[in-house]
């Protein structure tokens, strides 16, 4: 598929892409009920704002051509071009929204800055759909956290949503997460991005201790009683 092709589905034929597109994700959001949700509650564990892509409506749910382009709680930077791709889009791994990944030429990227608790470990997961096919097959993903790059993959086949996990310790107040994304014949669709810390094994052990204390007054009330 040519770049003149790929403009000519944005443009002129995005509904045929919705329609083939619908089967990767189990929960495709009809057009006209993709909407923007105003009752979206953000995890108050999760560091990530609007890792759901829920907080921009589109701009008009009854023509998916007419996608959004800002991304509210993320940077948005490389060629005009590329981060053009970068939409809300109406295919979620869950919820009404996702983000809808497409650049033409070169790498592009969303960041957000985290604040973070130096020495904290976090989990960091997120859902990632490709709609690729080969002969026309050219993309790549990345994933950065303080500047690393924790994940790198080219070529991602077609495939539904799929969750990844990575885990990392903060070094700093603030860890900058980004993504990298390029797809120059189709789409890459990202949704659920999450960062929450991990409990200290010894706050795992406490929450043990104290059920199983419960557990035993509960059972020498029972019998007194």
């Amino acid at each position: 598929m040519k770049l003149t092709k790929k403009i000519s589905i944005i443009i002129f034929s995005f509904t045929t892409t919705l329609a083939s597109t619908a089967v990767i994700t189990g929960t495709y959001i009809p057009v006209a009920q993709a909407e923007y949700d105003p009752n979206y509650v953000l995890d108050p564990r999760d560091l990530v704002f609007n890792g759901g892509f829920e907080l921009d409506p589109l701009v008009d749910p009854n023509n998916p051509s007419m996608t959004n382009t800002n991304v509210t709680g993320w940077t948005k930077f490389g060629d005009p071009m590329d981060t053009s791709g970068t939409r809300i889009s109406n295919f979620p791994q869950s919820g009404n929204q996702g983000l809808s990944l497409g650049g033409f030429i070169d790498l592009s990227y969303i960041s957000q800055t985290l604040s973070t608790q130096p020495g904290q470990q976090y989990e960091l997961s997120y859902y990632l759909a490709s709609i690729a096919e080969a002969p026309d097959l050219d993309n790549e993903f990345q994933t950065f956290v303080g500047g690393n790059n924790i994940f790198d993959q080219k070529n991602i086949s077609f495939q539904a949503y799929t969750p990844y996990k990575f885990n990392f310790t903060a070094d700093a107040s603030s860890t900058e997460l980004k993504f990298g994304n390029v797809d120059r014949h189709a789409f890459l669709y990202l949704d659920n991005v999450s960062v929450k810390p991990i409990p200290e094994p010894s706050t795992i052990g406490g929450i043990v201790v104290t059920a199983g204390l419960l557990g035993i007054w509960l059972k020498k009330k029972k019998a007194i009683s």
